[in-house]
């Protein structure tokens, strides 16, 4: 405001704050109203005018005097009139007299000229107007002028104006008392001591009100209204740190008190008081800017109307990150490299196939010197992989540099060294469930942004609406607390008007025209009177999706007279299921009747479920399901609908990421098989609900977690190796009756599936062969498997006796091969395939065969084991107890063989007869017997050609020349075969045979090889001979032998021991003349007789 503005607003104050009858000669004039004697003036008035218009009309008389006479009291009528007319005149004449005071000549204008007072070029009102306020103060009754709130337009010469008309007023003579002016003004107006000057007294005013104290004053407020129960104490005690004028307090509260009494909604009160208190604030605070939020103009309009775009970035971020862990996770399943190590032998050996060839190390400077085969074990491996230059050491050849530039690229394009080893790291399982987990929880914030409050929207993105709070006064710092803190938001309309039910929002309105307009609004569209938009919709618009709002829907539910209008929705949902997910996804982020919504979805849609499942937002819909539908009508879509235990099953975690609380007795009527407990492992509670409940699949990822995560016993190698054991030990009820309920799958998909499942106890696979149900050849797999031996075949059920038998998982004892044998499943194949093992044959061998007459069976089972390996079968055959007496007639030749060897069939003629046709088995069967067959020879029907063969077995040579002594020796000159196997027998016993004649000793010795063991003959036998026949043999014997005859020849002999003693005795026979030894050697030389 200018000065002038100031003066004049003080000048209309000062007047006309008296009563207009005081100040009749002010030139200010203002309205007056009629009083009680304004009823008689105007019959004054109106009485004078017709006494004055009667003297007028009379006029003529009056001057000539006759209207006065008679002078006297009969013509008192005419005199009163004329002199009632005669006052009346008088009366008006001086009122106007009177009146010319307040007149003012302002200007005069003629044609070309204007003239005014020099007073109106004055620039203080004040001062020109100086008469008016003597006047007033002349005219009243009134000493004292308080002046207050000048101080806000920080102008000081005001004040000094103020100070000369205080004075002039007091000198005026008219003005018989002292005035006073009384300024309230702050302490800042006047610099230093200027004040102490211009005051003539000062009282210093202790503030009432100020940021600190100002809770006070709030509460105050709220106590005298009687309003602390409906406000929230916080938000008074945060928001009156803003407030510090009290008359502001005072009027937010007065208009505070006057909304709450006109705010109806149909008896209920449902509007938040506290958000209505913050309306109120920020209009008082900021009146302007409110006004103009009506208009939607202003600040706030504009912060406000930026949510749409607040929710479509913040919803951009959101699935800008879940992109992000996508790509992550797909890019570390792509990843080559299982671990770092493995990574940087890539690097490594990439980096070796750039270098020159014979480098032997390499360094980032000419300084350092690293080599090759140390590289890839280097943590700073990357700072040679992205180096730009390299120095290559290379022997004979010093340092090279190397440009490693585009290294990085040609073994990785897309990917660096240091991206590729993030890769590595997010394969971990830790990294894969946090980065699933951060997904789900993004894709449920992308539901729920568009049902975010502002304030939440507003706070991520103060930035973006910054320049806006700057706008408003104190810098929008109240603005900003009301709207950060959601006591200021887009619902502020609900508190700024009077707002009756019944009546339509400005968001209703804006519905049922886009509907009109054949737009179909958002399925969160802001409705605020759902009840009222109802009744505006058509009947067909609830079979479109014009009624699938989330609000309306509400609605709907609550009130059983809308059931025809939810039929017709549930028919298009029904119609148009895939094309309505952002309704379903909506409605179960923010709707209030999920639970009613669905089970009469369920109810007059009976292909809901199937539908679910074959959508693409089966996991959210099936979750839902879960979670809002009661037992009972779980268990009915379950029977009705196997697949949906499968599916959920299937998708068991992202279900529960999706399920409220994760209650696990939601679970309990699908009665799921979770395929993976350790998946959920992150809901602890569903985890063990499932396990005591037996819902989950009987796999080994299973078992692990249970004995893991729930029993707490160990896992890993000690599991996997007996797990049935630990299962059976495990003593927990649940998890001994999930696996007997169900053993079949348990055997199949665990037993058999773990190839290290080889230290099952004793009673476990015993337990295990109890099962009539499993397949034979299943269980002879996980039978065989095991380390331990079964230590009775009793114990075994008769089908699977067989079966451990035969693969030697029966502990070795000849009990337990004898009850084999005694079995009604007893295969003789079984039984070979078990003895015929070499631990097994070992460990039996330990023990004595039992001789007991029960034991036949097991003996004559082991003589007549035609399928035994030759050398198990000798073994066996040697641990027998008795002979048998007689040969088995099924055994092949190599087998009885064997018994002869061991002597285990009693030597007889009939035995021996048996073996005809096996000449070899016969004469081994005698070698083996000889001493048996030598003590009585004519109880065997042998001729001499089964002696000749006698005498080619292992038998002793005093044996062979007993057998000799039997033979008929006089056909050995026609058997030269015979005579040559004699001879060597003869030569090992001396020749003990007193029936040699000399042509039985002539065939012996030529037929008899080497010549040594000749001359050998020839020295033992040659005294049953006599000169010529010693001649004669010596003449069939080789050169040098056959030489010594007689003649001029000079034989000339080796000297060996059996030719010494040749000549020794030729020559003592007088066979030879003599011997000698010639010069040269030491041989022997045969001096013959010449005739």
């Amino acid at each position: 405001m200018t000065k002038q503005e100031i003066e004049r607003s003080i000048l209309q104050q000062l007047l006309y704050g008296a009563d207009a009858d005081k100040l009749p000669l002010s030139r200010f004039k203002r309205i007056q109203s009629p009083g009680f004697w304004s009823i008689f003036r105007s019959l004054y008035i109106v009485t004078g005018l017709l006494a004055l218009w009667h003297v007028f009309h009379k006029r003529a008389v009056i001057f000539d005097g006759s209207y006065f006479k008679p002078f006297d009291l009969t013509n008192w009528l005419d005199i009163s009139v004329a002199a009632f007319a005669l006052i009346f005149l008088w009366s008006a004449i001086h009122h106007f007299y009177v009146a010319s005071f307040g007149v003012s000549l302002k200007s005069i204008s003629l044609k070309d000229i204007e003239i005014r007072p020099s007073s109106e070029d004055q620039d203080s009102i004040l001062n020109r107007h100086l008469d008016e306020i003597v006047y007033f103060f002349q005219s009243t009754r009134y000493d004292l002028v308080i002046v207050e709130d000048l101080d806000r337009f920080e102008d000081s010469d005001i004040f000094v104006t103020l100070r000369e008309i205080n004075s002039l007023v007091n000198g005026n003579v008219g003005v018989r008392r002292r005035v006073r002016f009384l300024y309230a003004l702050r302490d800042d107006m006047f610099v230093n001591t200027d004040r102490t000057k211009f005051f003539e007294f000062i009282i210093p005013v202790v503030p009432i009100i100020n940021s600190s104290n100002s809770i006070d004053m709030v509460l105050a407020q709220g106590k005298r209204l009687e309003l602390d129960g409906r406000l929230n104490q916080q938000f008074l005690r945060e928001v009156s740190r803003y407030l510090s004028d009290l008359r502001l307090i005072y009027n937010i509260f007065n208009e505070y008190a006057i909304y709450v009494a006109n705010l109806e909604t149909d008896g209920e009160n449902v509007l938040d008081a506290t958000k209505l208190l913050a309306v109120l604030i920020y209009k008082n605070v900021y009146p302007r800017d409110f006004e103009r939020l009506h208009r939607g103009e202003g600040h706030l309009a504009e912060i406000l109307g930026r949510k749409d775009e607040l929710i479509a970035k913040r919803e951009q971020s959101y699935r800008s990150e879940i992109a992000e862990h996508e790509r992550s996770i797909e890019t570390a399943e792509q990843e080559i490299a299982k671990n770092l190590r493995e990574l940087r032998r890539i690097y490594a050996m990439a980096l070796f196939e750039t270098l020159p060839a014979n480098t032997t190390g390499v360094g980032r400077t000419a300084q350092e010197h690293i080599a090759l085969n140390t590289l890839s074990e280097r943590e700073d491996i990357e700072q040679f992989i992205t180096a730009p230059t390299l120095y290559c050491h290379i022997p004979n050849a010093g340092r090279r540099q190397h440009n490693n530039a585009a290294f990085q690229k040609s073994v990785a394009f897309e990917l660096s060294y240091a991206e590729r080893v993030r890769s590595i790291e997010h394969k971990a399982d830790a990294y894969r469930k946090a980065a699933h987990r951060r997904i789900a929880h993004l894709r449920s914030e992308v539901k729920a942004v568009r049902t975010s409050k502002f304030n939440v929207l507003l706070r991520s993105s103060t930035q973006e609406v910054e320049s806006l709070f700057e706008n408003l006064g104190d810098g929008g710092q109240l603005a900003r607390f009301l709207l950060l803190e959601g006591h200021l938001d887009d619902s502020y309309y609900q508190y700024t008007s009077l707002f009756h039910s019944g009546r339509l929002s400005p968001s209703d309105n804006k519905f049922l025209i886009q509907i009109r307009a054949f737009h179909t609004p958002d399925p969160l569209f802001p409705i605020d009177n759902p009840s009222e938009v109802i009744a505006g919709m058509r009947e067909d618009d609830f079979g479109l999706d014009y009624a699938l709002n989330v609000r309306l829907v509400d609605a709907l539910l609550e009130r059983k007279e809308h059931e025809e209008r939810l039929e017709k929705v549930f028919a298009y949902l029904s119609n148009e299921f895939p094309n309505q997910q952002e309704f379903f996804e909506a409605y179960y982020a923010t709707g209030s009747h999920v639970s009613e919504f669905l089970m009469q979805l369920v109810d007059a849609w009976r292909g809901f479920v199937p539908a679910t499942i074959e959508g693409i937002s089966a996991t959210l819909h099936i979750a839902r399901l879960i979670e809002h539908l009661p037992p009972a009508m779980l268990a009915r879509e379950r029977e009705e609908h196997p697949e949906l235990c499968e599916f959920v099953a299937d998708n068991l975690r992202d279900i529960l990421d999706l399920l409220e609380g994760g209650d696990p007795v939601k679970l309990e009527e699908l009665r799921i098989e979770a395929n993976d407990l350790a998946a959920i492992a992150g809901y602890p509670n569903v985890a063990r609900k499932l396990y005591e409940l037996g819902h989950y699949s009987l796999n080994s990822a299973n078992f692990d977690y249970i004995f893991g995560s729930i029993l707490g016993e160990e896992v890993g190698p000690a599991l996997r190796k007996r797990h049935y054991s630990r299962v059976r030990n495990s003593g927990a009820e649940p998890l001994l009756n999930r696996v007997d309920d169900d053993f079949a799958t348990y055997f199949a998909n665990v037993l058999l599936g773990l190839d290290d499942d080889n230290e099952e106890d004793i009673d476990a696979i015993l337990a295990v062969m109890s099962h009539d149900e499993l397949d034979t050849e299943e269980i002879e797999t996980f039978v065989l498997r095991q380390t331990k031996l079964l230590p009775s075949l009793e114990e075994v059920p008769e089908r699977y006796r067989a079966v451990v038998v035969r693969g030697a998982q029966i502990a070795p004892t000849w009990s337990n091969c004898l009850a084999f044998i005694r079995a009604e499943t007893f295969e003789s194949s079984a039984l070979t395939t078990f003895l015929d093992d070499d631990e097994v044959r070992a460990t039996l061998l330990e023990t004595q065969l039992p001789d007991a007459k029960e034991a036949l069976p097991l003996l004559q089972f082991l003589i007549n084991a035609e399928d035994l390996g030759d050398e198990a079968y000798r073994a066996y055959v040697q641990a027998l107890p008795t002979k048998f007496k007689k040969f088995p007639g099924s055994i092949s030749p190599r087998k009885r063989r064997i018994l002869i060897d061991e002597r285990r069939v009693t030597f007889d003629a009939q035995n021996l007869a048996a073996l005809d046709g096996e000449v070899d088995l016969q004469t081994l069967f005698v070698a083996r017997n000889i001493a048996s067959y030598l003590r009585d020879p004519s109880s065997f029907s042998i001729d001499d050609d089964f002696r000749e063969r006698l005498l080619t077995a292992d038998i002793t040579s005093d044996e062979k020349l007993a057998i000799i002594s039997l033979m008929d020796l006089s056909s050995l000159p026609s058997l030269p075969e015979r005579a040559s196997i004699v001879g060597p027998i003869l030569l090992r016993t001396n020749g003990a045979i007193p029936s040699l004649a000399p042509d039985i000793v002539k065939a012996v010795i030529v037929n008899a090889k080497p010549v040594g063991t000749q001359v050998q003959l020839l020295n033992l036998l040659h005294e049953t001979l006599d000169k010529s026949e010693v001649r004669e043999v010596l003449g069939q014997l080789p050169d040098p032998y056959s030489k010594i005859q007689t003649g001029y020849a000079r034989p000339l002999l080796r000297r060996t021991n059996e030719n010494s003693e040749l000549v020794r005795w030729l020559e003592a026979r007088d066979i030879i003349s003599s011997v000698g030894t010639p010069l040269w050697s030491s041989d022997i030389i045969v001096y013959l007789y010449r005739s």
